[in-house]
């Protein structure tokens, strides 16, 4: 947890620093020291638009900071990048600067460290900054709208990483448990019921692990033509494939983070349950898995703000775009029937975002927001499964399992969507 932060300050820093700041900060962070992301408050959370820890300028050009942090993860760090309301007057995201603080200049306390479900090797913190001296970090205005985006951007593909490593402790633990338990005579891997459990999740970690790879791919070759754009002019046709890179990078960093984290949940929920009743003890690795699964569908940004984020990319067609390319590949005699059934589920996934689409309601596109979504997150990872077992046959297994799976829940909510009349929103709004 504390490497994925070091990592995503230290790039935030490289790219958005200026030279003497590189040249101070850079390698200390190689020679060890830890940074940590200062962005959330008591009274935003997620809300960083709201953010209010006060940045002012002194007569000599400096700057120092006031207010407070909260849920700030390895919160004790050495260096700091601080999301701070540079322009007096502000309330929006465009008053918002970003900020480095080193912890040997003072003016920050640690008034507590959070007691938590999980994750406990890493410390998070509630700061107070007093009069903190502190960097500007490239230009005034850009810290929510340009810095803390990328940095947070890069941080959601960390956390689908945590959750694809997590997932794969969960399946490894209740694969051996399953194999060494015996009941009736027999391991229990060898009834059907838990076999099932096995299977699925498997086939979840697979899906979860190309979609992260499938992911940072798009990132690494956007962010290769940016460091290209650096040195010298792009021509035409790499402007085009950056664009092409950005735009997939962007569609598919909230998806990865959504979906991996969820299945992470779900596998170390089914870890417990293969275990049974030794699963609720602290005796075994899956009480600790559960815990520290949990935390990935909530921090840097939660599955609700993953959908957010992803919804634009259903409703101008991203997600299409991306499936139809796969869904023109040749596949091998024997997957024509899995390539048949992810056409089948495009075809609902298409017929899902007309019905939801043509209401032309904002409320109602929220409300349908996270099922449409999924059903693009199911069928995407179903190409990427079908794509790998072209190259390895070991994943048909895992693919076939995924696709029925992914099957099941495309026509889930397929059928919710098209039998759901609008005016039924106004029994899921909260009522004392």
């Amino acid at each position: 947890e504390n490497l994925w932060g070091l990592q995503d300050c230290a790039e935030t820093i490289y790219e958005f620093a200026d030279e003497a700041q590189k040249e101070k900060y850079i390698p200390r962070v190689c020679a060890g020291e830890t940074m940590s992301m200062d962005l959330t408050e008591p009274d935003a959370g997620s809300d960083l638009q709201s953010v209010m820890l006060k940045a002012s300028q002194k007569e000599d050009g400096s700057w120092v900071l006031n207010g407070v942090k909260r849920f700030i993860t390895n919160g004790d760090s050495d260096i700091h990048l601080v999301l701070a309301r540079s322009e007096e007057g502000t309330k929006d995201g465009r008053g918002l600067s970003m900020f480095i603080y080193d912890k040997r200049n003072g003016g920050v306390n640690v008034r507590r460290i959070e007691n938590k479900m999980g994750i406990k090797g890493s410390p998070t913190c509630e700061l107070v900054y007093k009069d903190a001296p502190a960097e500007l970090v490239g230009s005034r205005k850009l810290g929510l709208i340009k810095y803390v985006m990328a940095l947070m951007n890069g941080a959601r593909l960390g956390i689908a990483a945590q959750s694809v490593g997590i997932s794969e402790h969960a399946y490894r633990e209740a694969l051996d448990y399953a194999k060494e338990r015996k009941q009736f005579g027999k391991a229990i891997i060898e009834f059907p019921a838990v076999a099932e459990i096995l299977s699925l999740m498997k086939a979840k970690l697979d899906a979860s692990r190309t979609l992260l790879y499938a992911c940072s791919r798009f990132v690494d070759m956007y962010k290769i033509y940016d460091d290209i754009a650096k040195e010298r002019k792009l021509e035409v046709e790499e402007k085009k494939e950056a664009k092409f890179y950005s735009r997939l990078a962007d569609a598919f960093t909230p998806l990865a983070k959504g979906m991996t984290s969820e299945f992470c949940n779900q596998n170390a929920y089914d870890c417990i349950q293969i275990h049974g009743g030794s699963g609720f003890m602290k005796d075994y690795a899956c009480e600790q898995i559960y815990r520290d699964a949990r935390i990935t569908s909530i921090y840097e940004g939660t599955t609700q703000l993953q959908v957010v984020a992803a919804i634009r990319h259903v409703t101008t067609g991203t997600y299409l775009d991306w499936i139809k390319g796969e869904a023109e590949k040749q596949v091998a005699a024997e997957d024509e029937a899995v390539k048949a059934t992810l056409n089948f589920m495009t075809q609902q996934y298409i017929d899902a975002v007309e019905a939801v689409t043509g209401v032309n309601d904002p409320k109602f596109l929220d409300f349908m927001a996270r099922r449409l979504v999924e059903m693009a997150g199911y069928i995407v990872m179903g190409y990427l499964m079908l794509d790998d077992t072209q190259r390895d046959s070991s994943f048909r297994k895992s693919l076939h399992v995924f696709v029925n799976y992914g099957k099941a829940e495309v026509a889930k909510h397929a059928d919710f969507i098209g039998n759901f009349r609008p005016e039924e929103i106004s029994d899921y709004l909260y009522t004392e």
